[in-house]
């Protein structure tokens, strides 16, 4: 894994949300992006060498809408930047890591996805990205 390359928190209001992390790091948001496939409409500030995205559902039945109907706003995931996705798969499978998807798809911010199941990684939901080539 090259880094944490981003931080992912489900929000309720992605303006209001905007305006407080604004505020709060002193940079406005660099992009606003809809990702369909998975319900949820996200929004990218650059904090150094990484990244916090925020995270609004676009549907009610969303992976998004059911954490924030569970555990209210917050932190959702961590991302870890890797350059070799299919690598980091076969490799975190032959730890015993379980995915909750070990093929990638396309994600927000020019990214292929793939995530572990938060119970076999201490509870917290990991994403592996990777840059589209």
């Amino acid at each position: 894994m090259q880094k944490i390359e981003h931080i992912g928190i489900a929000v309720k209001d992605l303006e209001a949300s905007n305006e407080l992390y604004r505020k709060l790091l002193g940079v406005a948001h660099y992009k606003i992006e809809e990702v369909a496939s998975e319900n949820v409409k996200t929004s990218f500030f650059n904090v150094g060498d990484s990244k916090i995205e925020l995270l609004e559902s676009t549907d009610e039945n969303s992976a998004i809408a059911k954490f924030l109907n569970k555990k209210g706003e917050g932190i959702h995931h961590i991302a870890y930047g890797v350059s070799d996705i299919y690598a980091e798969i076969e490799r975190l499978k032959s730890e015993g890591f379980v995915f909750i998807n070990e093929t990638p798809k396309p994600g927000a911010d020019n990214k292929i996805v793939v995530f572990l199941h938060p119970k076999s990684a201490g509870g917290v939901l990991i994403e592996l990205c990777q840059d589209m080539k």
